[in-house]
């Protein structure tokens, strides 16, 4: 029997992302898990993990704002710009003050261009980097986009300091180190990343995986679960009559009142008894909304808004 939902794990140190996702296949029995947002080996915090039909919606979690908290090192730069590489320069950076990288910090705020890590995932000409970056291969990467809310100082014992950074999706925490480290003359690295929230969820309410372990040991872990659709509940609920959930059901796009938020690119659809039908997408060109993603089975995860 599949089972939908999200669990809110605090990823430890050491253990990847996918290790994560493998854990919970195990212990739960189900096949369809996935995670909504990669964390490095070496980074600890919320790890979204979503099982059965909650896969489907990984793709609007990889949207959500995300918190971090960053702890940095200057003076000493690696390869990988943290501490799982080789150190490539030492600098003194005794010349750094706090007052210097208040005043770099605004430069790193608002919409960014980045370069991806060697040590990442992304692809060229079909290779990911870091098996080039392996390979002792160095290839030159596009710029990318990125966009910064939040950026400040919390901690400063030189030549430590830790940052809170709240950000959009792909910002790379280690490429904003690194280029931090440039900017102040004196290179940098990341020694510690923590992920204090992934859109809703938040590492105060997040379970280790011990504590996993034990609930699917003693029957409680779906108590654990959120239902799939609490991470949309920014978006308007619309609520349909019988022929309403048929269109949905058929891929028809159906027409909804003005109440129902036309200036949204999506909205949640939910059946009279309150069922979770649909994420329905708006067509502007025709005043529908056409369902994106279409759900099976009973759901009881109403949420009024």
């Amino acid at each position: 029997m599949s089972v939908d939902g999200i669990l809110n794990i605090d990823k430890p140190a050491g253990k990847t992302s996918l290790e994560m996702v493998n854990l919970v296949r195990r212990l739960s029995g189900q096949r369809r898990v996935g995670h909504a947002g990669t964390l490095d080996p070496g980074a600890t915090g919320v790890l979204p993990l979503c099982l059965g039909q909650a896969t489907r919606i990984i793709p609007f979690l990889l949207d959500a704002p995300k918190t971090y908290r960053a702890e940095i090192e200057l003076g000493v730069s690696t390869d990988t710009y943290d501490a799982d590489g080789h150190v490539t320069q030492r600098v003194d950076p005794s010349f750094v003050t706090r007052e210097q990288v208040e005043g770099v910090l605004p430069s790193f705020r608002g919409p960014i261009l980045q370069k991806p890590p060697m040590y990442s995932a992304v692809k060229h000409q079909g290779r990911r980097l870091y098996d080039l970056a392996r390979a002792g291969i160095e290839v030159e990467r596009k710029l990318r986009r990125a966009e910064i809310f939040r950026l400040e100082i919390i901690d400063w014992h030189p030549p430590l300091f830790t940052i809170e950074v709240e950000c959009g999706k792909g910002t790379y925490l280690r490429s904003l180190v690194h280029d931090l480290g440039r900017s102040l003359g004196c290179g940098s690295y990341l020694r510690k990343l923590v992920r204090l929230r992934s859109g809703i969820f938040n590492i105060k309410d997040s379970i280790t995986p011990s504590q996993l372990e034990d609930s699917f040991g003693h029957g409680y872990w779906q108590d654990l679960l959120y239902p799939m659709d609490v991470v949309l509940e920014h978006w308007t609920a619309a609520i349909v009559g019988k022929e309403g959930e048929q269109a949905i059901r058929n891929g028809r796009p159906l027409a909804l009142g003005e109440e129902e938020g036309r200036d949204r690119a999506h909205c949640r659809a939910y059946s009279l008894d309150g069922r979770f039908l649909a994420v329905l997408r708006f067509l502007p060109e025709k005043g529908l909304w056409q369902p994106e993603k279409v759900f099976s089975g009973d759901q009881n995860s109403f949420k009024n808004t």
